[in-house]
């Protein structure tokens, strides 16, 4: 006879129901249409930022080379996880597969340990180009952001595969029901039945690594650009100096605030209805908004989108 109290200590279970606002359904209209407004959003600024960085000759800075990578990681990180929060919000079927759960949240962890090193490695070749700027082209050649690219997926790989292998180990007592409105692995941490303390250290040491460190390179790297900027006697100089880094500032504080208050406290301390809503705002705000915090302050950009913009209605008109 099944109880609520089952275990599945010996075989897993076939789907979890992802809760969402299920508990306020006066909200759900509501958050579909935000969600769908946003995942819109998200697509069309991310993808035009990777085609003009890839498209416009004038986007070759190795700037360009990381910003195209940020955009596609946004843009696999709303694709991951959107489709399936739409679905979930727009039907009474709140169900997900034990293997849809599993890639989900493996893609989620990789996605988001890749995209903090990219943003550390944007924070050093803003660093080169500002207190650098004469060995800029000769430090930060293309070989270079590429190998630092590279290194950024093969980590953010490395970390997920960890956290996957320890998280299918766990096993899952009672109803499979997690209070959020995609898999993650704090959320299936705190669902599990067993002795979790393996899977909350290995977390907390990986997640402090992956998250602190490059904090720490970026905060130092703004720290040596602050003072250089500074030195600069003009104030038209300090203004474009500051300007050029607004934008990854901006975009550093949506990633790294949330992914802080989220990833690095107590497990004990772990409030899933608090967690869901952040998971929220870094799944879909944060890379909705990034491609319009980069078009808006960046000249550049906003010059090759009207340039590709152009092209295509020319296009349009023959």
């Amino acid at each position: 006879m099944t109880t609520d109290n089952q275990s599945f200590l010996g075989d897993r279970p076939t789907d979890f129901i992802l809760l969402g606002v299920s508990d306020r359904p006066w909200l759900e209209l509501l958050l579909f249409g935000v969600l769908l407004v946003s995942y819109v959003l998200a697509m069309l600024g991310n993808i035009a930022i990777i085609l003009v960085s890839q498209l416009d000759p004038q986007l070759r800075s190795p700037m360009y080379i990381f910003l195209s990578h940020l955009s596609f990681l946004d843009l696999c990180y709303t694709t991951t996880t959107v489709p399936q929060m739409l679905v979930n919000t727009g039907s009474p079927r709140k169900t997900i597969s034990y293997g849809g759960c599993t890639v989900q949240y493996a893609i989620f962890h990789w996605l988001g340990c890749t995209e903090c090193i990219v943003l550390a490695a944007m924070a050093l070749d803003r660093y080169v180009a500002i207190c650098k700027p004469l060995r800029y082209t000769l430090t930060m050649h293309r070989p270079l952001c590429q190998q630092l690219v590279g290194v950024a997926w093969l980590s953010g790989f490395g970390n997920s595969l960890v956290q996957v292998v320890l998280t299918m180990q766990l096993p899952f007592c009672g109803r499979q029901v997690l209070n959020n409105f995609f898999c993650e692995v704090p959320a299936m941490i705190k669902l599990s039945c067993a002795d979790t303390v393996v899977n909350d250290a290995t977390l907390a040491v990986l997640v402090a690594f992956f998250v602190l460190v490059p904090l720490a390179l970026i905060l130092l790297s703004y720290g040596f650009i602050a003072r250089a900027v500074l030195r600069i006697q003009s104030s038209k100089g300090r203004h474009k100096a500051f300007g050029t880094c607004s934008s990854h500032l901006v975009v550093v504080s949506l990633f790294y605030l949330p992914a802080i208050y989220m990833y690095l406290q107590p497990p004990s301390s772990y409030s899933q209805e608090q967690g869901k809503f952040i998971s929220l705002f870094y799944s879909i705000i944060t890379p909705t908004l990034n491609p319009f915090i980069y078009t808006l302050r960046n000249k550049e950009v906003k010059g090759a989108l009207r340039r590709l913009l152009a092209r295509v209605w020319r296009l349009y008109r023959r």
